[in-house]
């Protein structure tokens, strides 16, 4: 028979990588509590409209990427792939709206997108997030944007990844700049590529996302958005501005950000990191205060951003941050059939006490098993020989300056506790 391999741009997060991520996770959940925010846990699959509404129909997400399968009553659905769509809809759908003014939520999760899987880029991915509902004051953008220096210092990461902030304005500004903008395009239109050809019609500020070099080129004396802010836009980016500066929050303005998804309005923005070389974006996210609206539900103002988890781990790893150490505490050395009953008697009390032990299930030779006590980077040995049967006793031994004591038995749990506290 072959051999069943993972499909292509899935992965296997083994033991050894999933300290990494054990780290990473607390953290997201360190952070989420200290600023009050709340964990959800949405389905992996939804109807595929919520994404086609949401994300827009036009974008590459929805007309290239997504899995998607008619389900036996005819109904369409679609892993998900992003997250903030499901939040939206278990916001709307459970009206988490009327349990309080501002709901703050965060997420961890799969996802799923058929692209050509890269570095730092599968087919299923995990994602985690921040969204805020309930205020379209700034002092909200910049908490969202807090967090996420939070969680970037928590790693050591802040220092390798730069702040690039920008207003895409409300809808009526957008609406004067969509023209100005297909004006400027117009006389070039047969240069630019047939995504970019589709997207003057249907979703022209999305151009200015393009990868393409020649495109950017032709950009480069495109009219800003910036020219066409409300008065209510430029105070609105000036207070976020002016909050992060406070804040001790370091960004630059970069005018041709505009995030790829439909549903942003306002306060755009990204952490970039120069790890990841071309791909840069490690995090990023914005406001998008129409899209309650847009997915059937009451007007309510709401912001946030994602991060793909696999991206974190990569800049993680190329910036010299080790995974935690082992976190096996005692290993248990027993030297004989007739110390197996006491062994597993004294391992049980320990791990009732909240201690951390593991023991040899393979009844090797004494020196097999203080090799492999070694091995796992274990704090302490408690070793069991025929003496100390006898006796009662137990010898313990501290493997990292080599000291070694024998204590009654009866005091070991008395005497760990005085050790570690």
């Amino acid at each position: 028979m072959s051999q069943v391999r993972t499909i292509r741009g899935t992965h296997d997060i083994l033991p050894g990588e999933t300290d990494r991520w054990q780290f990473l996770e607390k953290i997201i959940y360190d952070i989420g509590s200290m600023f009050g925010y709340q964990e959800i846990r949405t389905p992996i699959f939804e109807e595929t409209k919520l994404f086609s509404r949401s994300v827009g129909e036009d974008t590459d997400i929805v007309s290239k990427e997504m899995y998607s399968w008619k389900d036996r009553d005819g109904t369409d659905l679609t892993l998900r792939p992003e997250l903030t769509a499901p939040v939206v809809r278990s916001f709307i759908q459970h009206s988490l709206g009327t349990s309080a003014p501002v709901q703050r939520l965060y997420y961890i999760g799969p996802s799923f997108r058929r692209e050509r899987p890269q570095k730092g880029r599968q087919r299923q991915f995990h994602q985690f997030g921040f969204e805020a509902f309930g205020s379209g004051n700034p002092e909200q953008d910049a908490e969202i944007i807090a967090i996420a220096w939070q969680i970037l210092s928590e790693l050591k990461l802040n220092e390798s990844t730069a702040l690039q902030l920008n207003s895409i304005g409300s809808k009526d500004c957008r609406m004067a700049y969509r023209e100005a903008l297909k004006e400027f395009i117009r006389p070039n239109l047969d240069q630019f590529s047939e995504i970019s050809r589709k997207r003057f019609n249907t979703n022209p500020l999305r151009i200015m996302d393009t990868k393409a070099a020649h495109e950017k080129k032709i950009l480069e004396g495109a009219p800003s958005i910036s020219e066409f802010y409300t008065d209510e836009d430029k105070w609105h980016f000036e207070s976020v501005q002016n909050f992060l500066s406070v804040m001790n929050i370091p960004f630059s303005f970069n005018p041709g950000l505009v995030r790829g998804l439909d549903y942003y309005t306002r306060t755009v923005f990204e952490f970039t990191s120069d790890v990841l070389g071309a791909q840069d974006a490690l995090l990023g996210g914005g406001r998008y205060d129409n899209l309650v609206e847009t997915l059937g539900g009451r007007y309510t103002p709401g912001i946030g951003f994602a991060a793909g988890m696999e991206r974190f781990i990569m800049v993680m790893k190329e910036s010299g941050q080790k995974s935690s150490e082992s976190k096996t505490f005692i290993y248990f050395v027993c030297s004989n059939e007739e110390g197996l009953p006491t062994a597993l008697a004294l391992s049980n009390e320990l791990r009732n006490a909240g201690y951390s032990v593991i023991s040899d299930p393979l009844r090797r030779s004494m020196k097999a098993q203080m090799r492999e006590a070694n091995k796992l980077n274990a704090r302490y040995a408690l070793i069991l020989g025929n003496t100390e049967i006898e006796q009662n006793t137990i010898q313990l031994k501290d493997l990292k300056i080599g000291d070694q004591i024998s204590i009654a038995q009866s005091d070991l749990i008395h005497h760990f506790q005085h050790l570690t506290k």
